[in-house]
């Protein structure tokens, strides 16, 4: 972790360089008083609110995630901790706050909202390079500090985890139900052993995320399908990734889609360009069709590539891909702003 706060002290990346310039302001990483710092999107130069564009949402998304690397935020820091502690009655009041953004979603027409219960955050070992001098986000079991202790949660057996996640799904599907909204959960990043920083990561596994779906049966509890958490999860992922998707896909429990490929399998991976992984994309976009899947596919922890920009042009390589992908299997394109008539 102190290696990554000296890192990001030195960046000279985009970035970085605005977080730095904040945490002068903030040297303690809070207000005065110890409120924290809040980043906000949806205000133009008028000052009054509209809402914000993707560029705007991802550029404060990049300063906010470079301030926290800065001040040494962990994985486990997050916005809504006791929900997955188990912590009464705190989790009760963030279940609410999770209920009324479900509610407003509704109000403002969004259909769908992706969510994670993760108590231990994304494990990754160091990055390795790819083609073209690209970075890759890798994962090397071998490579992890195995007996690393846990943290703030304690031990947490597999009954107290789920007991955790019943407890959510009980109190926040109904609401999803009756707004209409489908709540989609992102499955635990990557597989790792049972026990693994004291925890049992039930949703790292394919028959786990097989219960979940089933738990408070609903056409709008699902999953936001990371394929490429699902591949870490495999053993021979160009052979029963297919199979995964029919089984979620043809039960509509299918959200949308992260659509990123792994070169590797369960424990010894690292993360690629859709074309060079361990999956044919061109062939398993064919199974998304063959089952109905209606929704998003979407690129996700994209390799950074070497030069100017890396992850914007990595990104734009990736949805330049899966355009092709869709014209080749003959899915409709209709862009507003392009295609004319019906």
């Amino acid at each position: 972790m102190q290696d990554l706060i000296e890192a990001a002290r030195v960046s000279k990346a985009w970035p970085f360089q605005e977080a730095q310039r904040l945490l002068k302001r903030y040297p303690d990483g809070t207000k005065p008083g110890g409120e924290p710092v809040l980043f906000e999107t949806g205000y133009g130069p008028s000052g009054l609110p509209h809402i914000g564009t993707f560029q705007e949402v991802l550029r404060t998304t990049l300063v906010r995630r470079a301030f926290e690397a800065l001040i040494g935020a962990k994985p486990e820091d997050n916005l809504s901790p006791n929900i997955t502690l188990g912590i009464s009655p705190d989790r009760d009041r963030e279940i609410e706050i999770c209920q009324n953004i479900i509610r407003a979603c509704a109000e403002s027409g969004i259909p769908a909202v992706k969510y994670r219960l993760f108590i231990i955050g994304i494990t990754r070992t160091a990055p390795r390079p790819g083609r073209g001098g690209a970075m890759r986000s890798s994962f090397q079991w071998d490579e992890i500090d195995q007996g690393e202790r846990p943290g703030i949660w304690g031990n947490v057996s597999a009954d107290e985890y789920w007991e955790r996640i019943d407890y959510f799904l009980e109190r926040v599907v109904p609401v999803a139900e009756e707004s209409k909204v489908r709540i989609a959960c992102h499955p635990h990043d990557p597989y790792t052993p049972d026990g693994f920083m004291g925890v049992k990561r039930v949703m790292g596994t394919v028959d786990g995320l097989k219960k979940f779906v089933q738990m408070h049966e609903s056409p709008y509890h699902g999953l936001n399908f990371c394929q490429g958490t699902v591949t870490e999860m495999l053993d021979d992922p160009g052979e029963e990734i297919a199979d995964v998707i029919r089984w979620f896909g043809s039960r509509e429990k299918i959200f949308n889609v992260h659509f990123r490929n792994i070169r590797g399998h369960k424990l010894d991976f690292m993360e690629s360009f859709p074309d060079e992984g361990s999956i044919d994309f061109s062939e398993i976009i064919k199974v998304y069709q063959e089952v109905g899947y209606k929704y998003m596919l979407m690129p996700d922890h994209v390799p950074w590539i070497s030069g100017e920009d890396r992850m914007g042009t990595a990104f734009a390589f990736c949805y330049g891909y899966i355009t092709a992908l869709l014209q080749s299997i003959g899915e409709p394109r209709r862009q507003a702003w392009v295609t004319k008539g019906p």
